[in-house]
């Protein structure tokens, strides 16, 4: 897998990963905001990342990988990179969100030792909660 980064805000989203997110997550974002890194692997996958400054942590706010190439290792493989630059560039503590009810990305996020740390009652739109998890160095 290659892994392609796209540093700094504005940075524009190949057609193919907006498509992607479309497609996951019914909408797109648009083009990256202040602070914000995408890895793009291979037009298969994505992630999407918030650095946030001044506190050695980052967040995770998208992560997609095409259906065809589910449950072969890319989003893991995606993950590992984007813990190793994010730690190199002093971001000790990892963050995301997940739905309850995705439970093969809370094994995988399990599995590349990230804890389980909290619940938000009815964070997504159609009410679903979602799962806290943080990964620190």
């Amino acid at each position: 897998m290659t892994v392609i980064q796209i540093l700094g805000s504005g940075s524009l989203i190949p057609d193919w990963a907006e498509a992607l997110e479309s497609r996951e997550f019914g909408s797109v974002w648009g083009p990256l905001g202040e602070f914000e890194i995408l890895w793009l692997a291979d037009k298969l996958a994505f992630a999407r990342w918030r650095m946030i400054p001044n506190s050695a942590e980052a967040e995770l706010l998208h992560i997609a990988v095409d259906t065809a190439h589910r449950r072969v290792g890319v989003a893991k493989r995606l993950m590992v990179e984007c813990s190793k630059y994010l730690a190199a560039n002093g971001c000790a503590s990892l963050h995301l969100e997940v739905r309850a009810s995705n439970i093969p990305a809370q094994k995988l996020y399990e599995s590349l030792g990230w804890r389980r740390i909290n619940v938000r009652k009815a964070y997504y739109g159609d009410g679903e909660d979602a799962a806290i998890f943080c990964l620190s160095g």
